[in-house]
This record gives structure tokens, sequence and C-alpha cells, in this order.
């Protein structure tokens, strides 16, 4: 009984902090100055990539250190797109996310069928590929020069454009929270349960008539989307590109955000991958040339103290949360990670 009144307090209490950070975030334009503004509006294009880590590493069960792939591509598809033919958010946007998942769509013959490390370590080659080609496809992407002078975005047609970093800024969070709340609803649908179980218990999804391939598949080209369409909001809110916005510090820095939030909360791995990202962008100002260590250090103790992330770290399972036991067949936990039963 105590127990359950804990976790209504916690989730409440979880559901009080998003609703303040949200308002914060909606405020912040107007409390901090330009440059805050600019830096919180990459940050959000940084977390969004953390939402679609959160979507392999944690859902699907695919750890990954390539999303800097779709991102990229999303990018500088958006980047081209604006400077030579639309400048409309909302056509961007759609580009951007149908480059993303081309490129996760390429790629997916490669991790389909690998688990564990091995999806580690072919996600990691395919982003250290990508950043490669970028930095010599000249004529393109404008080389390990990047791209500046990208025209500012208008949201629609006859629009005025967003001239300014706060329009700016709320045109990246209008965006990010969208595609947060589509990839929340996406989650609560029955895909989001079967991908759920074939990371607890992948025999038995495929014993239960289920095509785990081809869901592991959707996953991935779902979450290249998602990275495709953050890298729209990085353009907007920096008009500028290169090819070092997409190495692998920043593939490193986003799992770990992710690690800390909860690899299993899309909520979680958000907040984690904004945090870590402003913390790297404050510790290179405080502590040059040591930023690196210390983040190093917090990812060991966050592996260390809590291994589901600070969003599970004090939840306990219910007892509600256990099913009754069928006389056929044992019970299923249906908690912090546990596979749910499938009826088919």
């Amino acid at each position: 009984m105590e127990d359950d009144v804990r976790n209504e307090v916690i989730r409440w209490g979880r559901g009080g902090v998003a609703a303040l950070v949200l308002v914060g975030l909606v405020v912040a334009p107007w409390v901090v100055d330009d440059y805050t503004t600019a830096i919180l509006a990459r940050t959000l294009a940084l977390a969004l990539v953390g939402v679609s880590v959160a979507l392999l590493t944690g859902v699907a069960g695919m750890p990954t250190l390539g999303q800097t792939a779709p991102y990229a591509a999303g990018a500088y598809a958006c980047a081209v797109l604006g400077s030579r033919i639309s400048d409309v958010g909302v056509v961007q946007v759609a580009v951007a996310a149908g480059a993303g998942a081309a490129l996760a769509a390429l790629t997916v013959p490669l991790v389909v069928h690998a688990r564990g490390v091995i999806v580690l370590m072919i996600t990691l080659a395919v982003g250290e590929l990508v950043v490669t080609v970028l930095g010599r496809w000249r004529s393109v992407t404008g080389g390990t020069d990047g791209l500046a002078g990208i025209p500012a975005v208008r949201p629609f047609w006859g629009l005025p454009v967003l001239a300014t970093d706060q329009a700016r800024y709320l045109y990246t969070l209008v965006v990010a929270a969208t595609l947060v709340g589509a990839v929340l609803l996406l989650l609560r649908t029955r895909a989001g349960l079967l991908l759920r179980a074939g990371r607890d218990d992948e025999t038995r999804l495929r014993a239960s008539g289920h095509r785990v391939p081809l869901l592991v598949s959707g996953a991935h080209v779902a979450a290249g989307a998602i990275a495709g369409a953050a890298g729209s909001l990085l353009v907007v809110a920096q008009q500028y590109i290169s090819p070092a916005d997409f190495g692998f510090d920043t593939s490193a820095l986003l799992l770990l955000g992710v690690v800390i939030g909860g690899t299993a909360s899309v909520g979680g791995a958000l907040v984690g991958a904004a945090l870590v990202i402003a913390a790297r962008d404050w510790l290179f100002g405080v502590l040059p040339g040591h930023a690196p260590l210390v983040l190093g250090a917090l990812f060991v103790a966050t592996v260390y103290l809590l291994p589901s992330g600070v969003d599970r770290a004090r939840l306990r399972p219910r007892p509600t949360d256990v099913p009754p036991v069928h006389p056929d067949r044992p019970a299923v936990r249906e908690h912090a990670g546990a596979a749910p039963e499938l009826r088919t």
C-alpha cells in the first residue's frame, strides 16, 4: 500500500515537473538573452535526436551510435532546399524527415538481423562514413567549410520569415513538441507494444507469429525520420551547418543523455540529452579542455548508481502491475522493461 501511494506521488510529481518545464521553455525567450535563446533552440534539435536514439535503444532494443547519420542527411537536405528551392518550414521538415528515413532505410539490411554490440559498431561505422562523405562532397555540402548564409525560414506559405532568435526558438519548440507527442502516441499503439515485447523476448514474439524484422525495420526508419526532422531544426537554429556538427562526439553525448534519462523513457531521454548537451556547452567555457573528462565521469557514475536511468530510479512496481496467473501459462510482469503478454 505504501509503495502504491509512493508511486502515485512520484507520477504526479513527474507530471508537475513536466508541466513546469514546458512552461519554462515557452517563457524562456523573454527571460534570457538572444545568445542563450539560440543555444536553447539548438539544444532542442539535439534533444529530438535523443528521442530517436531512445526509440531504437530503449524501445526496439537496438543500441545505436549512428543517429547522427540521418540527422546530417535531414540537415543538409533542408539546407540545400532552403537555399535553392523553398524557405517554407513545413516543406523543409517534411523533406528533411524523408531524407533521414531514406538513409535509415538504406541501412536497414545492415542492422535488422544484428543485435547488441554489433548494432552499435555498425551504426557507428555508418555515422562516420556519412561524416566523411559530407566533408568531401564539396559541390553540394561545401566540404569541411560547411554551408553558410542559409535563408531564414517561414513556418507556412504567406507568413513572414523568422527573423529573430525568439521566433526561431519558438518555431523549433513547436515542431519538437509536436514530433515528441507523435512518438508518445505511437508507443501507445500495438506497434509500440510489440517493439517492447521483441526487445525483452524476441524468441517468444517470433513464436507468436509476429514478423520481428519488419517491426525492427519500421522502428529504424521511423527513428531516422525523427532525426532527419531534427536536422531541419538545427538549420533553423544555426543557419549554418558543417560536418563537425555530426561527428562521433555528438553521437556519444546523445547516447550518454539517453542513458542518464532512462533508455525506456522518451521523456527521460529528451531531458537527459538536453541536459548533457547544455552541460557540455557550459563546461567547455568553465573547464576548457576538461569537459570530456567530466562527462565521462558522469556517464560512469550514472551507469553504476542509476542503471535504469533517472526516470526509473525510485519507481517500484505496483501490485496492480502484475497480471493474474493463467492456469495454462506463467505470469508475465508488465513493469519497468518487462514484456507485456501478447495474444494473437
